[in-house]
């Protein structure tokens, strides 16, 4: 798992015409990130620096913090995706409410996959006790499409593969 990083930028300067900022560590316990900032607007090229805004993250995938997202959120966030990895940032991907993403990993989440066809026979060797010589007559593509279109969820993952969830 790479860096997980704001970039946090000074207001004042950044009005001002200057760059004036830091990465921090988003992993880091909420009051030595607001510690950092303090620091950074502390040593500001600038009198009257009060005002902070992220300008920049890393290690948050394709989801996109806001310029004023409380330091709390990207700390949990952060940790969320330290938890769950791969499975967080696809979450995350697909739900932009990080409460509803944490929901989907810690309830509804049905694994990686290498396609939605090879998820449905799992699901259904999971279920039912296919005699062998019956098994070639199941359709798993058509299973598939219909457990797709009502109920489930595929979102992609690293290396070819998606993440399932039930909706």
């Amino acid at each position: 798992m790479s860096d997980i990083k704001i970039y946090v930028a000074d207001l004042a300067a950044y009005n001002n015409g200057k760059l004036h900022g830091v990465w921090i560590d988003a992993t880091q316990d909420v009051d030595t990130i607001q510690d950092q900032i303090n620091q950074m607007l502390a040593s500001s090229p600038e009198i009257s620096a009060e005002e902070w805004s992220i300008h920049g993250s890393e290690g948050f995938g394709e989801y996109r913090l806001g310029k004023s997202t409380s330091i709390e959120t990207v700390h949990e966030i952060a940790e969320f995706i330290v938890e769950h990895e791969d499975v967080a940032l696809a979450a995350l991907q697909y739900y932009s409410d990080v409460s509803e993403a944490k929901e989907m990993v810690e309830d509804h989440y049905h694994g990686c996959h290498y396609s939605e066809e090879e998820f449905a026979e799992q699901l259904y060797a999971d279920c039912y006790e296919i005699p062998e010589h019956l098994q070639y007559y199941i359709d798993y593509e058509k299973i598939a499409r219909d457990l797709f279109m009502d109920g489930y969820i595929s979102i992609d993952g690293e290396g070819g593969q998606i993440h399932v969830f039930s909706n």
